[in-house]
């Protein structure tokens, strides 16, 4: 009797627990994200999986490497694994119709992570920062540089780089960048000595430092062996350390021959360093706490039928259709705010940028 007693009261508290248990399982939501090589994306993966499942879902993060038919296959594994949603940073924006047709065909709610997918009409919101802003400020922050380490050189010697012509982020950041520096260039305040501008001359394929040094390279060989340069814009850290890599190996930063102004994106460790040596001048800071918290709140809204906050409806035209968005603010950071951003902020601790 006493054991009937005990099963009895043991299955009353199961009923009266696995209602609440089950409320917590609100789904499963699919994160695919381009790479592990780059600092960022690892931060956006871990804060999106952390934040998720505080809100009750369960996760399934992949990393595809770069590697377009590994995004491919990730994402329609994850369709068939049951994802009540998508979170996808794509390695190229153009090459998901297909798997989003699919996933579509599933019920499959799919968020654009920080890069616009193209071409699909089966993309439901759009999650990302002022991308024409990151541009305007690294274009800000460069002529800033300039008027203060090179105040009595005129004009001053710029080469530009961009990011990866297949992600749609790169042209606003160049964009936004040429809505400042054109003018310059126009007055004769800017001289790019090489000619090299537009995305389809200064474009960095998969954003690669490796590739971004060898252009370096090369423009330093043709065009400066009887002038110096006085800046570079860079639309990314790891563009930035290819760049400055460059530049040390010919001499600058040593000596006489001062460091030109060098700009970035992401706030990496690895920049930050640079910044604090004196050799990268700024960085943009997109905070991925922030963004995956957006992510985290679209995608609940979606699947619990109400409609997400959004603040943009008209800039991001797919080439389907314009995808209602959320953009945070971008915010500079260099050698004199870095600590109260970053440190204060909680991004990093100060033994991390040591």
């Amino acid at each position: 009797m006493k054991f009937l007693k005990l099963a009895s009261a043991l299955a009353m508290g199961l009923a009266v627990f696995a209602p609440q248990a089950w409320a917590q399982d609100k789904g499963l939501v699919g994160i695919s994200m381009p790479t592990k090589s780059s600092a960022r994306w690892i931060a956006d993966g871990e804060n999106m999986v952390r934040q998720f499942e505080a809100a009750g879902y369960r996760t399934d993060l992949q990393y595809a490497e770069d590697d377009i038919p590994n995004q491919l296959a990730q994402i329609e594994n994850m369709v068939t694994k049951g994802v009540n949603a998508l979170v996808i940073a794509s390695i190229d924006g153009t090459t998901l119709s297909n798997a989003l047709e699919n996933a579509s065909a599933a019920g499959v709610r799919v968020i654009a992570y920080d890069r616009l997918i193209r071409d699909s009409g089966n993309v439901d919101y759009y999650a990302t920062f002022d991308n024409f802003k990151v541009g305007v400020i690294q274009a800000e922050s460069l002529v800033e540089g300039l008027k203060t380490r090179f105040p009595d050189v005129k004009p001053w010697h710029v080469e530009l780089f961009g990011g990866s012509p297949d992600d749609n982020n790169a042209y606003f950041f160049y964009n936004g960048a040429m809505s400042v520096l054109q003018p310059l260039i126009d007055s004769g305040e800017v001289s790019v000595a090489s000619g090299q501008v537009g995305m389809d001359k200064v474009g960095t394929l998969r954003w690669d430092g490796a590739v971004a040094q060898a252009r370096m390279d090369n423009l330093l060989s043709a065009n400066y062996t009887d002038k110096a340069i006085q800046g570079v814009l860079s639309p990314y850290d790891g563009i930035s350390i290819g760049v400055l890599s460059s530049l040390k190996g010919v001499g600058y930063g040593s000596g006489d021959a001062l460091m030109p102004i060098v700009t970035g994106q992401d706030a990496e460790v690895p920049s930050i360093k640079s910044i604090l040596a004196g050799e990268q001048y700024s960085t943009v800071f997109k905070d991925t706490r922030e963004l995956a918290g957006v992510a985290v709140k679209m995608v609940d809204a979606v699947l619990q039928g109400s409609e997400p906050e959004i603040n943009d409806t008209e800039t991001y035209d797919n080439g389907v259709k314009t995808i209602p968005s959320y953009l945070l603010e971008p915010v500079e950071v260099d050698a004199s705010n870095y600590e109260k951003i970053l440190v204060e902020g909680g991004y990093y601790t100060a033994d991390q940028l040591k």
